[in-house]
């Protein structure tokens, strides 16, 4: 199944943050840092997340919005409940290296931040999110996807493998055990 050939559930609508959205890109942050996967699903904690000045949340949201080519973050609305889901894309770019400290070997995105509110699970949104990030990482020409999951996560990676991401092999070592790559070829 290909995340990217689903339509977006009725009731929901999938679009790009716009810069001026940070306080809801706060609070759905501080949500996921509450889910009770966070400290595998992410590596950031709620304490520190939560005493960051809004210097830090304008700067993220407005360096994650609909126009920018370097990231893009997608966010998914449910009618009167507000924002309940979200995943971002990061381009990076061959020849740097990642948040890992891992060389990169090809222009590829890297999707980060993956949350969805309990509640919405499991009634194809969590598709349709992915299917309009990875609608936006092929309309900036990334050819090739990769996210990673911790091993002990296994709602997460259930998910990715569903909708075709596959394992790569690449692993590493985080402080809560370790993170395993999982990739999407585009092209």
């Amino acid at each position: 199944m290909s995340a990217e050939n689903l339509a977006v559930p009725e009731g929901y609508a999938i679009r790009s943050v716009r810069a001026e959205e940070w306080r809801e890109a706060r609070e759905l942050r501080l949500a996921a840092l509450r889910d009770p996967v966070a400290p595998l699903a992410f590596l950031e904690a709620y304490e520190d997340a939560v005493a960051r000045p809004d210097a830090y949340w304008k700067e993220r949201t407005e360096g994650a919005a609909e126009g920018v080519r370097e990231r893009q973050q997608i966010v998914v609305e449910a009618g009167g409940a507000g924002w309940v889901g979200s995943v971002t894309v990061l381009v990076e770019e061959a020849g740097v290296r990642d948040y890992f400290g891992a060389q990169v070997e090809r222009r590829q995105g890297h999707l980060v931040g993956v949350f969805l509110r309990d509640g919405h699970r499991g009634k194809g949104v969590g598709e349709a999110m992915f299917a309009a990030a990875l609608g936006w990482a092929r309309g900036v020409g990334v050819e090739r996807v990769r996210l990673f999951v911790h091993e002990r996560n296994g709602r997460a990676a259930a998910f990715y493998r569903r909708i075709g991401f596959v394992a790569s092999g690449v692993t590493v070592e985080e402080v809560m055990g370790l993170e395993l790559e999982y990739v999407l070829d585009l092209a």
